[in-house]
């Protein structure tokens, strides 16, 4: 049984397809890495295993048959009001079309994106809307205000606008590059980079998957990196395509904008973590490299930041998760967190836990403590397929208000076709 992990370590692609995460078990950490570490039980384990639930309702029939989702909802419990559990597993969507690639929430709202083509839109656990590009797994998908962004297999950004929960629609209101934007900057020969194959294309558009995204709301731009090797910058305001960056040596597979010092943070199939920060250079202004952070053998596949803890967290198919710390006016590598067995394929953060979604079909939850040690809290089974994707949102139900604990709402989707629910939940900060 995995374990809290107090640890300080200093020791020191996104996969295409289903079948790359059998990657060669030499890479994953081996249990003799442990030896140097204090283990003790963890704090709790979830598991979501069918068979220990063959009797009760979770594992009867879903009545929601006119979506292709189906939503399970967890045992009845002995209030006999269907209480929630303060801890574990909430509710299951279990999809009939295709992997789950790619997740979101805003508020109330839950996004999920699949090889399907479609966006499912969550309430409550229960199927509240949705809407359909006309090609392109969907990626990546984030969401500003009343503005969702999918990022599609077909390179293209695709933006739609929500219309109010009383008609419960979606309209598609852009795409980026726009089409007159395109054409405009396709005039000028100036404005075309070679690519792969010895094509040409117009720089302010993704000629491959558009694998990542991330929103800087305060600046009022979004970031979107692709398996063309490339960060662009867009303004949201008139989705103007501002900067095109060739980022690193293979293909991006996240990004995200932090909310200190202004900088950005990518991470590649290459191996590498960059930073990257805007500023003023001559008449303009363009993102510049401030430094590399990481430069390994195993690719990177997922970042995350704890804003508040000017923290950033990076997974990588080595079964590891990285993080680095903000010390004055850099950033300095505090450690790594072992807990998984295959590459670790997506990371989040809420309040001071961190969560991993790995090919091991788990996700660990990491406890942050003050001086940036870290504590396995628990480890969530029940996905019957690697772990795609997370999202994170504080509960903010009357109950978890009367709880000395914050609580947390994590949803994991998966390529076994399903998203799940879970409840979480962390003590104060130490300050030992």
């Amino acid at each position: 049984m995995r374990s809290p992990l107090h640890l300080r370590s200093l020791s020191t692609q996104e996969d295409n397809h289903y079948q790359d995460f059998n990657y060669d078990r030499r890479h994953s950490p081996r249990r003799k890495s442990y030896s140097s570490l204090s283990i003790s039980p963890p704090a709790y384990n979830y598991s979501s295993d069918p068979s220990s639930h063959s009797s009760s309702p979770w594992s009867q029939h879903s009545p929601y048959v006119r979506s292709p989702w189906a939503r399970q909802p967890h045992e009845d419990h002995d209030d006999g009001k269907n209480a929630l559990p303060k801890q574990g597993l909430i509710g299951s969507l279990l999809r009939e079309e295709g992997h789950v690639y790619s997740l979101a929430v805003s508020g109330d709202l839950l996004y999920t994106g699949s090889e399907s083509k479609n966006v499912r839109v969550w309430k409550n656990m229960r199927d509240f809307s949705g809407f359909k590009s006309s090609s392109g797994f969907v990626k990546a998908i984030v969401v500003l205000g009343e503005k969702v962004f999918t990022g599609h297999q077909d390179g293209k950004i695709r933006v739609w606008r929500f219309l109010g929960d009383k008609k419960k629609t979606y309209n598609r209101i852009g795409n980026l590059p726009e089409t007159r934007d395109l054409l405009m900057r396709s005039v000028n020969p100036r404005n075309y980079v070679k690519v792969r194959r010895k094509r040409c294309v117009p720089w302010v558009k993704h000629y491959d998957a558009v694998s990542c995204m991330s929103i800087d709301a305060e600046e009022g731009l979004l970031y979107s990196g692709s398996w063309d090797k490339t960060l662009k910058v867009w303004r949201i305001s008139d989705f103007k395509c501002l900067e095109s960056i060739n980022a690193h040596d293979d293909a991006l597979n996240s990004v995200v904008a932090a909310a200190f010092d202004g900088l950005v943070f990518t991470g590649s199939a290459d191996g590498t973590v960059k930073a990257w920060r805007r500023e003023v250079v001559g008449k303009r202004t363009k993102h510049v490299l401030v430094e590399t952070l990481l430069k390994k053998e195993h690719g990177v596949t997922s970042l995350a930041v704890n804003h508040d803890a000017a923290a950033l967290y990076a997974g990588s198919s080595d079964g590891l998760v990285r993080f680095w710390e903000r010390e004055k006016s850099s950033m300095s590598y505090g450690g790594v967190l072992r807990g998984h067995k295959l590459a670790v394929l997506c990371v989040a953060v809420g309040g001071n836990l961190v969560l991993s979604g790995s090919a091991d079909k788990s996700i660990c939850v990491w406890r942050r403590d003050v001086g940036g040690e870290h504590a396995c809290v628990a480890v969530l089974t029940g996905h019957g397929g690697p772990v795609k994707c997370l999202a994170v949102k504080k509960e903010t139900s009357t109950a978890a208000a009367e709880e000395e604990n914050e609580s947390w709402i994590v949803y994991s989707g998966s390529l076994d076709k399903s998203v799940k629910i879970w409840r979480v939940s962390a003590p104060p900060i130490s300050s030992k």
